[in-house]
C-alpha cells in the first residue's frame, strides 16, 4: 500500500513508521504522498482512534528533507513544494480531530523537526536531537517550522535556534517544552501507546474539540475564547456528555461511543 511507510493498527492506535533508514528517513515527494494517504486513513477509518508517527531504525526520526529534490527549483517551485507539504501532511496532522503524537527516535532535523512539531505532542528517546538547520543551505523552514517552533519554545529561543542552526538534545528540548517525555529508545513506542490508551478512555468528540481549541490558542486566533464557548455548548448535544455526566453521578466508569 505504501512504498515508504510501514503501518500497524492495534488497539485503536495506528503506528506510522517512515521507512527509509538508509536515507535517515528523509522526506521526499514519495514520503509526503504516502503520509497524505495514511493521514486520510486516520481521518476516515473509524477503527483508528489515535496515531503515532515515528521513524525506522535507531538513528533518525526524520533527518530532514531530501535536498537533492531542491536543486532544480525556482521561486515558484519552492513555494509550491512548501504549500503542497503543508496542505498534504503538516496542517493535516495539526488539524486532525484524532490525537497524533510523534515518537522521536534520534535525529529530527529540518522537515523532521517540523513533522514532529505538527503532531499534537512529542515523546522523545534519550538520543533524540532537534534542529532547524535550513540557514546552512541558504533556506528557511518551509513546512511551518518558523511558526510552530515559535509557538512551542517562544520567540527568543526560536530565533536563536533557527539563525544558528544549532541542534539541541532531548533534555534541552524537554526543558523548552518541545517534548513532553523522555524515555529509553526501547520504551519509546510503549510509552506513546500507554498515553494514547489513556486518551482512548475519554470522550472522542470532546478530545477533538480540545485539539481545535488548543490550536486556536497556539495561533492566537482572536475568536479563540468565543470558539471555546461554542464548542463547550456543542458538547451538550452529544451522547458522550450525557454518558459521562451520568457515569460520574452514578460512580461508575463511562463508556463513550464518540457520538
Amino acid at each position: 500500500m505504501y512504498s515508504t511507510l510501514l503501518t500497524e493498527l492495534a488497539n485503536g492506535t495506528l503506528v506510522i513508521t517512515i521507512n527509509r533508514p538508509d536515507k535517515m528517513n528523509a522526506l521526499n515527494k514519495d514520503v509526503i504522498a504516502d503520509l497524505d494517504k495514511a493521514l486520510d486513513e486516520v481521518y476516515n477509518n473509524a477503527e483508528i482512534k489515535t496515531a503515532i508517527i515515528t521513524g525506522a531504525g535507531e538513528k533518525a526520526f526524520v533527518a530532514g528533507a531530501d535536498i537533492s529534490e531542491f536543486l532544480s527549483l525556482d521561486e515558484k517551485g519552492g513555494s509550491t513544494l512548501a504549500k503542497a507539504g503543508q496542505d498534504m501532511v503538516f496542517n493535516k496532522i495539526e488539524n486532525c480531530p484524532k490525537p497524533v503524537i510523534a515518537a522521536v527516535n534520534g535525529f529530527a532535523l529540518g522537515g523532521g523537526c517540523e513533522l514532529a512539531m505538527s503532531c499534537h505532542f512529542r515523546i522523545a528517546s534519550a538520543n533524540a536531537k532537534f534542529g532547524q538547520p535550513e540557514v546552512n543551505l541558504g533556506l528557511i523552514p518551509g513546512y511551518g517550522g518558523t511558526q510552530r517552533l515559535t509557538q512551542l519554545v517562544g520567540k527568543g529561543k526560536a530565533m536563536e535556534l533557527m539563525m544558528t542552526a544549532d541542534m539541541i538534545g532531548a533534555d534541552e528540548a524537554k526543558t523548552l517544552g518541545l517534548v513532553n517525555h523522555i524515555v529509553a529508545l526501547e520504551e519509546l513506542i510503549g510509552k506513546a501507546k500507554e498515553i494514547l490508551q489513556k486518551i482512548h478512555t475519554k470522550a472522542p468528540v470532546a478530545v477533538a474539540k480540545v485539539i481545535a481549541c488548543v490550536n486556536d490558542a497556539a495561533k492566537c486566533v482572536p475568536a479563540g475564547f468565543d470558539n471555546e464557548i461554542a464548542r463547550f455548548g456543542e458538547c451538550f448535544t452529544t451522547e458522550d456528555m450525557k454518558e459521562g455526566t451520568s457515569a460520574f453521578l452514578e460512580k461508575r466508569k463511562p463508556v463513550f461511543k464518540g457520538k
